[in-house]
C-alpha cells in the first residue's frame, strides 16, 4: 500500500542509499523512453510543443477550489485502483518554538491512533482489514496528515481520515507511549554517527534560524509536553486559512467538494498568512570538528542554495548532479579515499545543497571535492553534460512519479513553497532551458562559504584544507 511521504529535510542520509546512486544513475540512464512524448528529443522545437501539450493534459486532470478557506487541489487519475490523500499544515518550524518544537510530529502520530468514532482497537481492525494506512510527518516547511486506500474502500476509509483530522482523542495511554518512542528514538540517534551528523550539521547551519526549531523535537522538548498541550495545539492549528488539502486517484471532484463542506468546511477559517523562513546566508567557511572514536571520519560541508521558486534552481540541480557523479569517480573510483562520497542538493524554502563523505584521509577526499567545485567554477562544461543530466532527470522524474502518493506530495510541495503547483508541471521544460554559463554561474554563487562539519578524530583533521578553498 502506498503512502504519502515528505521530503523530509532533517532525515539523514543512509550510507548505502548513498553509494547505491551512482550505480542506480546508470541503470537509469539504460532506461528507454520511447514511447512518451517527453523522451522524443530530436528536434527542439517540435519537443517544446510536446512539453506544452503534456502540461496542458496534466493541468486539465487538476481540479483546484476553496471550501471556506481550505485550498484543495483533486487530480483524477482514471482507473487507478489506489487514493492518496494528504491534509497539510502550513508553516513547519515556523509554528514552533524551542519549547514546544516536536509537537505538531506528535500531535500526528497521537492523532491517528484513535479518534472519537474510531478507538484505537476499532480503528485498527476496520483499516487492517481494508488495507488503508494513515499517519503523519513532518518536515522544515510543513506537516501532513495522510491516507492511503484502495479505491474501493475509499469512502469508508475518508470516513476515518476526516474523524482523525478532526476529533483526535489524544488518549493519555496512547500520549504516552508515542512520547516514550520518539523520546527514545530521538536519543538514539546521537549513537549512530550518520544521525548524529545530522544533528551538528542543523546546529551550524540554522543557527539564529527558524529551522533551528527541529521538526521531529529533541528529547527534552518532547519529553516536556502534555496530552493537553497537543488538545490545545490541535484547536489552533485546525484553521482553514493554515490548511491545505491534496487528493489524487480515481475519484470526482464534485463528490469531494460536497463532503467536504459537511465536515472541513464547518472549521474556522483564522486569519493566517503563510511566511517563508528567511534564507540562509554564509559569510565565510567554517569547520566545526566534533571529537569520537571512530574508525573513519564523517564530514558533511553545507553551502546555502536557491530555493525552490528560484530560477537558479533549475541550473543549481544540474550542477550538484554533475557535481555528485564527478565526487564519485575521483574519490571513490580512482583514489579509492571512501565507499560513498556524495554530492547532494534538498528542497526546502532556505534551501542548501553540500558535500557528505566518510574517510580516514578527510584532508585529502575533503581536498579533492573542493577541487571539482573550483573546476565546475573555472572550466566550463559541455551542453552534452547538460543532455545527460536531463535524461537522469527524465527517468528518476517519471520513476518517481508512479504512485498517487508521490503525485499528491509533488503538487502539495510546489502550491505551499515553490510558488504554485502548476509549476510542478514545468520542471523539466524549464531544466531543458539550462545551459553551460548557467551552470557555471551558480555554482561560483552558492558553491562557496561552506560549513563543515566533522565527527571523528580531531587530530587528524587539517582545518586549512576545508576553509582555504572555495569561495574564501
Amino acid at each position: 500500500m502506498e503512502s504519502i511521504k515528505l521530503n523530509t529535510a532533517s532525515q539523514s542520509f543512509l550510507p548505502t542509499a548513498r553509494c547505491l546512486l551512482p550505480t542506480l544513475l546508470c541503470l537509469v540512464l539504460a532506461v528507454s523512453f520511447s514511447a512518451g512524448a517527453f523522451a522524443q528529443t530530436a528536434k527542439p522545437s517540435a519537443q517544446g510543443t510536446d512539453f506544452q501539450s503534456v502540461i496542458a493534459r496534466q493541468a486539465s486532470l487538476v481540479t483546484e477550489f476553496d471550501i471556506n478557506g481550505l485550498k484543495v487541489l483533486v487530480k483524477r487519475r482514471e482507473a487507478s485502483q489506489t487514493v492518496a490523500v494528504g491534509l497539510y499544515i502550513r508553516g513547519g518550524s515556523e509554528n514552533l518554538t524551542a519549547g514546544n518544537a516536536g509537537i505538531e510530529a506528535l500531535m500526528l502520530d497521537v492523532a491517528s491512533e484513535a479518534s472519537t468514532s474510531f478507538p484505537r482497537e476499532r480503528m485498527r481492525k476496520e483499516t487492517s482489514h481494508m488495507g488503508t494506512v494513515i499517519g503523519g510527518s513532518s518536515s522544515y516547511d510543513y506537516s501532513v496528515l495522510s491516507m492511503a486506500s484502495t479505491r474501493a474502500n475509499f469512502d469508508r476509509s475518508w470516513e476515518i481520515f476526516t474523524d482523525v483530522a478532526l476529533h483526535p482523542t489524544f488518549d493519555k495511554t496512547e500520549f504516552q507511549l508515542a512520547q516514550s518512542r520518539i523520546v527514545a528514538g530521538l536519543r538514539q540517534a546521537a549513537d549512530e554517527p550518520d544521525s548524529y551528523l545530522q544533528l551538528l550539521q542543523e546546529k551550524v547551519a540554522y543557527v539564529g534560524h527558524p529551522y533551528l526549531n527541529k521538526p521531529e523535537g529533541t528529547p527534552e522538548s518532547i519529553s516536556s509536553l502534555t496530552a493537553d498541550d497537543l488538545r490545545a495545539y490541535h484547536q489552533k492549528i485546525m484553521q482553514t486559512s493554515r490548511l491545505l488539502l491534496v487528493i489524487v486517484g480515481d475519484v470526482d471532484p464534485a463528490t469531494i467538494k460536497t463532503r467536504l463542506n459537511a465536515s472541513f468546511g464547518k472549521l474556522p477559517r483564522g486569519d493566517y498568512k503563510p511566511q517563508m523562513p528567511p534564507p540562509l546566508a554564509f559569510a565565510a567557511s567554517t569547520v566545526d570538528v566534533t571529537s569520537r572514536d571512530l574508525p573513519t571520519n564523517y564530514v558533511e560541508g553545507m553551502f546555502t542554495a536557491p530555493p525552490v521558486t528560484s530560477p537558479d534552481i533549475y541550473p543549481m540541480r544540474v550542477a550538484s548532479s554533475i557535481l555528485r557523479d564527478r565526487v564519485f569517480e575521483e574519490v571513490r573510483v580512482k583514489r579509492n579515499l571512501s565507499y560513498a562520497p556524495d554530492a547532494f542538493l534538498r528542497n526546502q524554502s532556505a534551501n542548501i545543497g553540500g558535500l557528505y563523505v566518510t574517510a580516514v584521509d578527510a584532508n585529502q577526499a575533503v581536498r579533492v571535492m573542493l577541487n571539482e567545485i573550483s573546476r565546475l567554477q573555472h572550466e566550463p562544461i559541455s551542453q552534452d553534460d547538460i543532455t545527460a543530466v536531463i535524461a537522469q532527470f527524465l527517468t528518476s522524474y517519471y520513476m518517481g512519479q508512479e504512485t498517487n502518493a508521490a503525485q499528491a506530495n509533488e503538487l502539495a510541495q510546489y502550491e505551499l513553497i515553490g510558488g504554485g503547483w502548476r509549476n510542478s508541471l514545468v520542471f523539466l521544460e524549464r531544466l531543458r532551458a539550462v545551459t553551460p554559463a548557467d551552470v557555471q554561474r551558480v555554482t561560483q554563487k552558492y558553491m562557496r562559504n561552506i560549513r563543515f562539519v566533522v565527527l571523528g578524530n580531531p587530530n587528524q583533521i587539517d582545518k586549512t584544507v576545508f576553509t582555504g578553498q572555495a569561495g574564501n
